[in-house]
């Protein structure tokens, strides 16, 4: 299952060759390695959350963005995968960014990493609003209509989501072990979920494969596309989260790259099959019904009012489970960071419970930053779409921090693909793209920066539908703009010796060392 034999010594002294000693407790095995990064991702938190959202723009067409969207993906998670074999610690992005470029360029992937997670957390708990009030109307505790776009929607999704973030806090405070079996029993639970409900859906469908063909939504095929491909960017993110629980995992340099590619493997199929089998079962595809309720609305009306909400039962569990995973890839975010003593406030977000290997200064600031961010939603409806936009983008950003270097790095010969370091503690070989390596990083690197773009590009009638509002318009940029600043203010103000790591630096130009 999820939790395994205490830590072995070889994993132990791979992590000390960083510069680090065995703080937290390592007692995750595959299976729990494969479902943080599954559990992050969360297919039915996520498609249920966008459906709507990429069918009011893209019409049934948008299915398709979901295979395109997933290819550019894997070829990030390939990337990643190379990097989790040589560098298995916590902090993923912000360790390998810091190790194939410099401490100030690392220092900033980390930075807008922590924060994209963090609004990615507050996201993923507005996600309750989407189903709760769909299984029981009593679940909308300030009345009016539950719809996420509405004022009392975006104020009920606010109550849910904080309820939501006071139990996942929690539990990323308790224990490492509870957190990995509620993981595990989630991500079990969520996978049977999905595939009962691609096969239920399949034997109600009322239309044809064919439908996926016609766009019909908001203005031009090809604009409409770019905007139905939110969905599928919002959802294939966070598999790198194998990666962040490196060194809580057993044999991390063979473990990780596997559960990060079949994490996004598995989430990616699943969800399209969902996409595909629920656009099949939708009793109407023009009564606007789909694009204002999305995925609810068709299992409650083609399943029966039994059935469907049932299987909604099952979403809440899985976006609990998520919020509360991305939650703690957050959480190992922030500590790795402060464990160099790079972000302010170290010494505590740095302290590690010796009783329960958990670090609870992150996770308490992780879970009170993202309550700050929910109470947006009492603010205006428009800041649903906007939250969830900008932690997209940030991460879309943080990656591309990472893959860029990989591929100055691979262009100037500087990096190995693991010879003469190509091997684990057992003898096995680490996994390498061979000479794919460099076609396969470059395309990575592109699609990132232009999916990046697409996502920020400031579009009123996306973000700002109902007010016109210049503000949430352009939310994302003036987030993204604030986010470099006070980086940017923070490394100006401290002294220099204490932005430069204190622990595991590898020189720049050597990244087959281990």
């Amino acid at each position: 299952m999820a939790v395994t034999a205490p830590s072995s010594p070889p994993d132990e002294s791979a992590l000390q060759t960083f510069g680090y000693r065995q703080e937290l407790h390592r007692s995750m095995g595959r299976y729990a390695s494969f479902a943080a990064g599954f559990s992050f991702i969360s297919v039915l938190t996520t498609v249920f959350q966008f459906f709507a959202f990429g069918y009011a723009f893209g019409g049934p067409a948008f299915f398709w963005t979901w295979p395109a969207v997933l290819a550019g993906q894997i070829l990030v998670a390939l990337c990643f995968a190379e990097l989790a074999a040589r560098y298995p610690i916590s902090g993923a992005i912000y360790q390998w960014s810091t190790r194939l470029s410099t401490a100030a360029f690392g220092w900033f992937a980390g930075w807008i990493m922590i924060l994209g997670q963090i609004v990615v957390i507050a996201a993923a708990a507005l996600a309750l609003q989407v189903v709760l009030p769909a299984i029981w109307p009593g679940f909308q505790l300030v009345g009016g209509d539950p719809a996420p776009t509405t004022a009392t929607g975006a104020a009920n999704a606010a109550i849910l989501g904080l309820v939501l973030l006071a139990l996942t806090t929690t539990v990323n405070v308790v224990d490492n072990r509870v957190l990995a079996r509620i993981n595990s029993i989630g991500v079990t639970a969520e996978i049977a979920g999905a595939v009962l409900i691609v096969v239920l859906l399949l034997t109600h469908a009322e239309h044809g494969p064919g439908v996926t063909l016609s766009t019909g939504g908001q203005g031009g095929a090809v604009g409409a596309l770019l905007v139905g491909s939110f969905t599928a960017a919002y959802v294939l993110i966070g598999f790198d989260s194998a990666g962040e629980l490196s060194e809580e995992t057993h044999s991390p340099r063979r473990v990780a790259p596997r559960t990060i590619l079949t994490a996004l493997t598995a989430a990616g199929v699943l969800g399209g099959l969902i996409l595909f089998a629920g656009l099949l079962a939708a009793p109407s595809l023009t009564d606007g019904r789909l694009a204002a309720e999305g995925l609810s609305y068709v299992l409650t009306s083609s399943l029966g009012d039994w059935v469907g909400k049932l299987l909604l039962a099952d979403v809440v569990l899985a976006i609990t489970v998520a919020t509360m995973a991305i939650q703690t890839a957050a959480t190992r975010m922030l500590f790795s960071m402060a464990r160099d003593t790079v972000m302010p406030f170290s010494a505590a977000l740095s302290r590690v419970s010796p009783r329960t290997g958990m670090p609870a200064g992150p996770a308490l600031v992780t879970g009170v930053a993202a309550a700050a961010i929910l109470l947006l939603n009492f603010a205006s409806p428009e800041a649903f779409l906007a939250i969830g936009t900008t932690c997209i983008v940030l991460l879309y950003l943080a990656y591309a921090m990472v893959t860029g270097p990989l591929l100055f790095q691979r262009l100037r010969g500087g990096w190995r693909g693991g010879a003469p370091a190509g091997f684990a503690e057992d003898g096995s070989r680490l996994f390498s793209m061979g000479r794919w390596g460099l076609p396969v990083n470059a395309l990575a690197f592109c699609y990132g920066l232009a999916m990046a773009v697409n996502l920020a590009w400031p579009r009123a009638e996306v973000y700002a539908p109902i007010t016109g509002h210049w503000f949430f318009q352009w939310f994302t940029l003036i987030f993204l703009a604030a986010v470099v600043a006070l980086g940017a203010l923070y490394r100006r103000l401290r002294r220099p010796s204490a932005l430069l790591p204190q622990a595991g630096q590898i020189p720049v130009g050597n990244p087959g060392q281990a």
